[in-house]
Protein backbone atom coordinates (compact mmCIF):
# COMPACT_ATOMS: atom_id res chain seq x y z
CA UNK A 1 0.00 0.00 0.00
CA UNK A 2 1.10 3.84 -0.86
CA UNK A 3 2.33 5.56 2.22
CA UNK A 4 1.39 9.23 2.98
CA UNK A 5 4.68 11.76 2.67
CA UNK A 6 6.07 12.70 5.64
CA UNK A 7 7.61 16.08 5.86
CA UNK A 8 9.21 17.69 9.51
CA UNK A 9 6.27 19.96 11.14
CA UNK A 10 8.57 23.43 11.40
CA UNK A 11 11.41 23.40 13.83
CA UNK A 12 9.34 20.83 16.25
CA UNK A 13 11.58 17.66 15.42
CA UNK A 14 8.46 15.48 14.47
CA UNK A 15 8.08 14.25 11.10
CA UNK A 16 3.79 14.49 10.44
CA UNK A 17 2.03 12.92 7.74
CA UNK A 18 1.23 15.37 5.25
CA UNK A 19 -2.30 14.80 6.07
CA UNK A 20 -3.56 15.37 9.26
CA UNK A 21 -6.50 13.91 10.96
CA UNK A 22 -8.73 16.89 11.55
CA UNK A 23 -10.13 15.24 14.85
CA UNK A 24 -13.53 17.28 14.45
CA UNK A 25 -14.83 13.93 12.66
CA UNK A 26 -14.60 12.31 16.31
CA UNK A 27 -17.26 14.88 17.61
CA UNK A 28 -20.17 12.92 17.09
CA UNK A 29 -19.18 9.01 16.67
CA UNK A 30 -19.73 6.86 18.92
CA UNK A 31 -16.29 4.67 20.54
CA UNK A 32 -16.56 1.54 18.65
CA UNK A 33 -16.81 3.91 15.21
CA UNK A 34 -14.00 6.08 16.92
CA UNK A 35 -11.86 3.42 17.19
CA UNK A 36 -12.27 1.83 14.14
CA UNK A 37 -11.52 5.18 12.75
CA UNK A 38 -8.54 5.69 14.26
CA UNK A 39 -7.37 2.47 13.18
CA UNK A 40 -7.63 3.20 9.52
CA UNK A 41 -5.49 6.64 10.07
CA UNK A 42 -3.00 4.78 11.78
CA UNK A 43 -2.79 2.02 9.09
CA UNK A 44 -2.26 4.40 6.63
CA UNK A 45 0.53 6.44 8.13
CA UNK A 46 -1.38 9.18 9.60
CA UNK A 47 0.87 9.98 12.42
CA UNK A 48 -0.68 13.49 13.94
CA UNK A 49 -4.23 14.31 15.35
CA UNK A 50 -5.50 18.07 15.75
CA UNK A 51 -8.85 17.67 17.93
CA UNK A 52 -9.98 20.97 19.79
CA UNK A 53 -11.80 21.61 23.16
CA UNK A 54 -15.29 22.97 20.59
CA UNK A 55 -15.06 19.57 18.78
CA UNK A 56 -17.97 18.04 20.91
CA UNK A 57 -16.88 14.45 21.95
CA UNK A 58 -14.16 14.55 20.30
CA UNK A 59 -11.66 14.49 23.12
CA UNK A 60 -13.29 11.93 25.10
CA UNK A 61 -13.07 9.96 22.03
CA UNK A 62 -8.93 9.64 21.10
CA UNK A 63 -8.99 8.60 25.18
CA UNK A 64 -8.89 5.22 24.99
CA UNK A 65 -6.45 4.92 22.10
CA UNK A 66 -4.39 7.21 23.64
CA UNK A 67 -4.23 5.33 27.01
CA UNK A 68 -1.77 2.55 25.16
CA UNK A 69 -0.57 4.67 22.52
CA UNK A 70 0.15 7.89 23.17
CA UNK A 71 3.75 8.00 21.75
CA UNK A 72 2.41 6.91 18.31
CA UNK A 73 0.97 10.48 17.00
CA UNK A 74 1.81 13.92 17.31
CA UNK A 75 -1.45 15.25 19.30
CA UNK A 76 -2.59 18.64 18.57
CA UNK A 77 -5.50 20.83 20.39
CA UNK A 78 -7.12 24.34 20.70
CA UNK A 79 -8.44 26.47 23.15
CA UNK A 80 -11.20 28.93 21.90
CA UNK A 81 -10.80 31.24 25.40
CA UNK A 82 -9.20 34.32 25.21
CA UNK A 83 -8.37 35.06 28.73
CA UNK A 84 -5.43 33.87 30.74
CA UNK A 85 -7.96 32.11 33.46
CA UNK A 86 -10.09 30.25 31.12
CA UNK A 87 -7.45 29.50 28.42
CA UNK A 88 -5.30 27.78 31.47
CA UNK A 89 -9.11 26.24 32.56
CA UNK A 90 -9.36 24.99 28.77
CA UNK A 91 -6.10 23.59 28.55
CA UNK A 92 -6.36 21.33 31.78
CA UNK A 93 -9.69 20.19 30.63
CA UNK A 94 -8.08 18.79 27.03
CA UNK A 95 -5.50 16.54 29.36
CA UNK A 96 -8.39 15.22 31.40
CA UNK A 97 -10.47 14.81 28.71
CA UNK A 98 -7.85 13.04 26.69
CA UNK A 99 -5.80 10.98 29.40
CA UNK A 100 -2.87 12.39 28.87
CA UNK A 101 -0.30 14.38 30.88
CA UNK A 102 1.47 16.41 27.76
CA UNK A 103 -0.09 17.87 24.68
CA UNK A 104 2.45 18.01 21.52
CA UNK A 105 0.48 21.48 20.64
CA UNK A 106 -1.42 23.66 21.67
CA UNK A 107 -3.53 26.28 19.55
CA UNK A 108 -5.28 29.79 19.73
CA UNK A 109 -8.68 28.65 18.12
CA UNK A 110 -9.95 31.06 15.27
CA UNK A 111 -7.76 34.21 16.22
CA UNK A 112 -8.87 36.34 13.44
CA UNK A 113 -10.93 39.48 15.11
CA UNK A 114 -9.67 42.38 16.37
CA UNK A 115 -10.72 42.44 19.74
CA UNK A 116 -10.19 38.50 20.20
CA UNK A 117 -6.86 38.97 19.03
CA UNK A 118 -6.14 42.22 21.75
CA UNK A 119 -7.38 40.35 24.60
CA UNK A 120 -5.57 37.30 23.80
CA UNK A 121 -1.96 38.50 23.02
CA UNK A 122 -2.64 41.37 25.64
CA UNK A 123 -1.81 41.22 29.32
CA UNK A 124 -4.02 38.88 31.00
CA UNK A 125 -5.08 36.94 27.78
CA UNK A 126 -4.49 33.56 26.59
CA UNK A 127 -1.28 33.63 25.20
CA UNK A 128 -0.18 33.87 29.05
CA UNK A 129 -1.31 30.87 29.91
CA UNK A 130 -0.45 28.47 26.68
CA UNK A 131 3.57 29.95 28.02
CA UNK A 132 2.62 29.03 31.04
CA UNK A 133 1.22 25.52 30.43
CA UNK A 134 4.56 25.08 28.36
CA UNK A 135 6.79 26.16 31.16
CA UNK A 136 4.78 23.50 32.97
CA UNK A 137 5.35 20.78 30.75
CA UNK A 138 1.73 20.73 30.04
CA UNK A 139 2.40 21.54 26.50
CA UNK A 140 5.33 21.05 23.86
CA UNK A 141 4.76 23.98 21.56
CA UNK A 142 2.10 26.95 20.52
CA UNK A 143 0.45 27.93 17.82
CA UNK A 144 -2.51 29.96 16.37
CA UNK A 145 -5.57 28.88 13.56
CA UNK A 146 -8.31 31.03 11.98
CA UNK A 147 -10.72 31.03 9.22
CA UNK A 148 -12.02 34.00 6.73
CA UNK A 149 -10.19 36.21 4.59
CA UNK A 150 -8.33 38.08 6.97
CA UNK A 151 -6.66 34.83 8.68
CA UNK A 152 -3.59 35.26 6.49
CA UNK A 153 -2.75 38.74 7.42
CA UNK A 154 -4.11 38.18 11.19
CA UNK A 155 -1.26 35.30 11.15
CA UNK A 156 1.44 37.98 9.96
CA UNK A 157 0.20 40.02 12.75
CA UNK A 158 0.65 36.91 15.39
CA UNK A 159 3.98 36.01 14.45
CA UNK A 160 5.27 39.49 14.70
CA UNK A 161 4.13 39.56 17.98
CA UNK A 162 5.04 35.72 18.75
CA UNK A 163 7.01 33.44 17.71
CA UNK A 164 4.52 30.38 17.67
CA UNK A 165 5.24 27.18 16.12
CA UNK A 166 2.19 26.70 13.87
CA UNK A 167 -0.13 28.40 11.90
CA UNK A 168 -3.33 27.01 10.30
CA UNK A 169 -5.76 28.54 7.41
CA UNK A 170 -7.84 27.34 4.57
CA UNK A 171 -6.10 26.70 1.63
CA UNK A 172 -7.92 25.67 -1.53
CA UNK A 173 -8.15 26.76 -5.19
CA UNK A 174 -11.20 29.06 -4.68
CA UNK A 175 -9.91 30.96 -2.19
CA UNK A 176 -6.80 31.20 -3.57
CA UNK A 177 -8.48 33.07 -6.69
CA UNK A 178 -9.01 36.11 -3.95
CA UNK A 179 -5.99 38.21 -5.31
CA UNK A 180 -5.79 39.51 -2.40
CA UNK A 181 -6.10 36.28 0.20
CA UNK A 182 -3.66 34.89 -2.37
CA UNK A 183 -1.05 37.73 -1.91
CA UNK A 184 -1.33 37.26 2.03
CA UNK A 185 -1.18 33.45 1.95
CA UNK A 186 1.73 33.55 0.16
CA UNK A 187 3.66 36.08 2.25
CA UNK A 188 3.00 33.90 5.55
CA UNK A 189 4.32 30.92 3.68
CA UNK A 190 7.34 32.82 2.90
CA UNK A 191 7.52 34.19 6.52
CA UNK A 192 6.85 30.18 7.87
CA UNK A 193 9.04 29.27 5.61
CA UNK A 194 12.12 31.49 6.93
CA UNK A 195 11.03 30.86 10.59
CA UNK A 196 10.40 27.53 10.46
CA UNK A 197 6.61 27.89 11.42
CA UNK A 198 4.35 24.63 10.44
CA UNK A 199 1.93 25.02 7.94
CA UNK A 200 -1.64 23.72 8.23
CA UNK A 201 -3.85 24.23 5.51
CA UNK A 202 -7.62 23.27 6.07
CA UNK A 203 -10.86 23.05 3.57
CA UNK A 204 -9.04 21.15 0.71
CA UNK A 205 -11.93 19.67 -0.37
CA UNK A 206 -14.67 21.93 0.66
CA UNK A 207 -17.22 22.60 -2.70
CA UNK A 208 -19.27 25.60 -0.92
CA UNK A 209 -21.43 26.48 1.94
CA UNK A 210 -24.68 24.76 1.97
CA UNK A 211 -27.87 25.28 -0.19
CA UNK A 212 -31.04 25.61 1.32
CA UNK A 213 -32.36 23.41 -1.46
CA UNK A 214 -29.71 20.37 -0.63
CA UNK A 215 -31.21 17.80 1.87
CA UNK A 216 -27.97 15.82 1.81
CA UNK A 217 -26.82 14.54 5.00
CA UNK A 218 -24.46 16.95 6.98
CA UNK A 219 -21.01 15.59 8.45
CA UNK A 220 -19.74 19.63 8.05
CA UNK A 221 -20.70 22.59 8.31
CA UNK A 222 -19.50 23.01 4.19
CA UNK A 223 -20.88 21.06 1.71
CA UNK A 224 -17.58 18.99 0.53
CA UNK A 225 -16.69 17.86 -2.78
CA UNK A 226 -17.89 13.89 -2.83
CA UNK A 227 -16.88 13.55 -6.49
CA UNK A 228 -13.90 10.54 -6.46
CA UNK A 229 -12.12 12.08 -9.38
CA UNK A 230 -12.52 16.06 -8.30
CA UNK A 231 -11.84 15.47 -4.47
CA UNK A 232 -8.35 13.14 -5.59
CA UNK A 233 -7.65 16.67 -7.68
CA UNK A 234 -8.42 18.87 -4.59
CA UNK A 235 -6.30 16.79 -2.28
CA UNK A 236 -3.52 16.56 -5.01
CA UNK A 237 -3.59 20.29 -5.56
CA UNK A 238 -3.43 21.27 -1.60
CA UNK A 239 -0.35 19.34 -1.02
CA UNK A 240 1.45 20.71 -4.40
CA UNK A 241 1.99 23.12 -2.16
CA UNK A 242 5.28 22.62 -1.66
CA UNK A 243 5.79 22.36 2.74
CA UNK A 244 2.10 22.48 3.69
CA UNK A 245 0.25 19.79 5.79
CA UNK A 246 -3.52 19.31 4.57
CA UNK A 247 -5.60 18.57 8.05
CA UNK A 248 -8.65 16.49 7.01
CA UNK A 249 -11.89 17.09 6.58
CA UNK A 250 -14.53 17.14 9.69
CA UNK A 251 -16.68 14.65 7.00
CA UNK A 252 -15.63 11.23 8.26
CA UNK A 253 -17.77 9.69 5.38
CA UNK A 254 -14.70 10.84 3.12
CA UNK A 255 -11.53 10.17 5.34
CA UNK A 256 -10.78 6.70 3.61
CA UNK A 257 -10.77 8.80 -0.19
CA UNK A 258 -9.18 11.81 1.32
CA UNK A 259 -6.01 9.07 2.35
CA UNK A 260 -5.93 6.67 -0.71
CA UNK A 261 -5.61 10.05 -2.65
CA UNK A 262 -3.07 11.22 -0.38
CA UNK A 263 -0.86 7.75 -0.50
CA UNK A 264 -1.23 8.55 -4.49
CA UNK A 265 0.03 12.05 -4.79
CA UNK A 266 3.49 11.88 -6.25
CA UNK A 267 5.33 14.84 -5.20
CA UNK A 268 7.85 14.71 -7.97
CA UNK A 269 5.61 15.20 -10.65
CA UNK A 270 3.50 17.78 -9.09
CA UNK A 271 4.04 21.42 -8.45
CA UNK A 272 1.90 23.77 -6.86
CA UNK A 273 0.38 26.18 -10.00
CA UNK A 274 1.04 23.40 -12.45
CA UNK A 275 -1.00 23.57 -15.34
CA UNK A 276 -2.49 20.40 -15.26
CA UNK A 277 -3.24 20.69 -11.88
CA UNK A 278 -5.11 24.32 -12.24
CA UNK A 279 -6.65 22.93 -15.45
CA UNK A 280 -8.46 20.22 -13.78
CA UNK A 281 -9.46 22.15 -10.93
CA UNK A 282 -11.00 25.18 -12.84
CA UNK A 283 -12.91 22.01 -14.80
CA UNK A 284 -14.27 20.53 -11.60
CA UNK A 285 -15.02 24.34 -10.62
CA UNK A 286 -17.35 24.74 -13.65
CA UNK A 287 -18.89 21.31 -13.52
CA UNK A 288 -19.61 21.22 -9.38
CA UNK A 289 -20.24 24.55 -9.16
CA UNK A 290 -17.21 25.69 -6.96
CA UNK A 291 -17.64 28.36 -4.33
CA UNK A 292 -15.10 29.96 -1.97
CA UNK A 293 -16.07 29.50 1.61
CA UNK A 294 -15.13 32.58 2.35
CA UNK A 295 -15.43 35.97 0.91
CA UNK A 296 -15.17 39.70 2.59
CA UNK A 297 -18.18 40.15 4.40
CA UNK A 298 -18.82 36.70 4.91
CA UNK A 299 -16.43 35.22 6.95
CA UNK A 300 -18.60 33.59 9.55
CA UNK A 301 -18.79 29.87 9.67
CA UNK A 302 -20.15 27.20 11.76
CA UNK A 303 -18.13 25.68 14.18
Amino acid sequence: MPSIETLPFGKTGHESSRIIFGAAALAMMKQERADKTIAMLREAGVNHFDVAASYGDAELRLAPWLRDHRGEIFLATKTGDRTRAAAAESIDRSLERMGVEQIDLIQLHNLTDDEGWEAAMGPGGALEALEEARDAGKVRFLGVTGHGTRVARMHLRSLERFPFDSVLLPYTYMMMQNADYAVEFDQLLSLCAECGVAVQTIKSIARRRWRDEDQSKRFSWYEPIREPEALEKAIHWALSREGVFVNSSSDGTLLQATLDAAARFDASVSNAGSDPLDTAMAAHQSALDLEPLFVPGMDGVAM
